[in-house]
């Protein structure tokens, strides 16, 4: 798939980020038949077998929907872990190649063979990073785009301003760009886009739809939560992280404990890939956009309200250019 296939596929410029433990099938499907990308980390399934099974499922249901519809669906992703650790990278890009995986979204790494590979197919490759010199080596591995996870971003979030970041990166790398961080608006997407942006990637906003892996009680605790709510911590995962601080507290995690660098313990009878999931199970991720969310609907209705935000941002920048132009 080359870019301009890619772009011509996607009616929204929205990219639905893949997110531990709730992003399954039904939100990439319904992602893709209402014209934004979606994506789903491949370590959301226990085994590669699970994962090959998701995959065909999705690829299923889109070939049915533009059968039926004779509307052309967006493209789908699938997150990879390229970490040493993660023993399932092979097997699992192997499944990807077999079905032609139209995007990969890799994390923790970005290796020229891996991105060879992707390419040997058709499929485009775009990597996450949160400062420049994670961004240089992966524009020198060869990626098709970069997502840059700005200050705020729910997750393995950076520290540094959008403004900051998109203008470092567009420096030295002019491929796809995509943008993280707090956007759950379509102003917010318009303004990712103003800033310099090809794409938004949106995670937070598609925790509260209806489609998504997230108990009730996660999205209500989104709904009820606003920017100050939200800890930059490496306190669970080893790695600093945006998460909701009632779902900290509910775990008996203090703010002394919360502002130490140090990993806690969560269960020496687990092996470290089994604590990590239950950390994240327990204790829910979230960026600072849950202050501009108040519902959780279907996609369809979330898309559709998105694009009406979007069009209205962009006639009041209209209006701005013929005031001030």
């Amino acid at each position: 798939m080359s870019k301009n296939s890619f772009f011509e596929d996607i009616s929204f410029p929205v990219v639905a980020a893949p997110m531990f433990l709730i992003s399954g099938p039904k939100l990439v499907i319904e992602c893709c038949k209402n014209g934004i990308v979606g994506t789903f980390p491949a370590l959301n399934q226990r085994t590669t077998e699970g994962f090959e099974e998701w995959v065909v499922t999705i690829k299923t249901e889109l070939d049915k929907f533009e059968k039926e519809t004779g509307k052309k669906a967006a493209p789908f992703g699938v997150n990879l872990i390229v970490h040493p650790t993660n023993p399932r990278v092979q097997p699992d890009l192997e499944v990807c190649m077999k079905h032609n995986v139209p995007l990969i979204i890799t994390s923790l790494g970005a290796v020229s063979e891996l991105v060879t590979a992707v390419h040997s197919y058709g499929g485009l490759v775009f990597h996450d990073v949160i400062k420049k010199r994670h961004a240089e080596k992966a524009a020198e591995a060869g990626v098709d785009g970069l997502i840059l996870v700005a200050a705020g971003a729910g997750g393995h979030a950076g520290t540094l301003h959008p403004f900051a970041l998109v203008n470092e990166i567009k420096t030295f790398f002019d491929k796809t760009i995509l943008l993280s961080g707090c956007i759950s608006t379509g102003q917010d997407v318009a303004s990712a886009l103003q800033i310099g942006a090809d794409l938004a990637y949106m995670g937070t906003r598609f925790i509260n739809v209806d489609e998504s892996e997230a108990d009730d009680e996660y999205k209500n605790m989104i709904i009820n939560s606003k920017a100050e709510d939200i800890v930059y911590t490496a306190a669970v995962s080893g790695v600093h992280a945006n998460f909701l601080r009632p779902s900290l507290e509910a775990m008996g995690v203090t703010e002394e404990m919360w502002k130490n660098t140090k990993k806690i313990d969560f269960g020496s009878e687990l092996d470290a890939a089994k604590a990590e999931a239950k950390a994240w199970k327990t204790i829910w991720s979230a960026g600072q956009g849950v202050s501009s969310i108040s519902d959780s609907v279907p996609i369809a209705a979330l898309v559709d309200q998105l694009k009406s935000e979007f069009r209205s941002a962009l006639e009041k920048q209209q209006e701005q250019y013929k005031r001030y132009c």
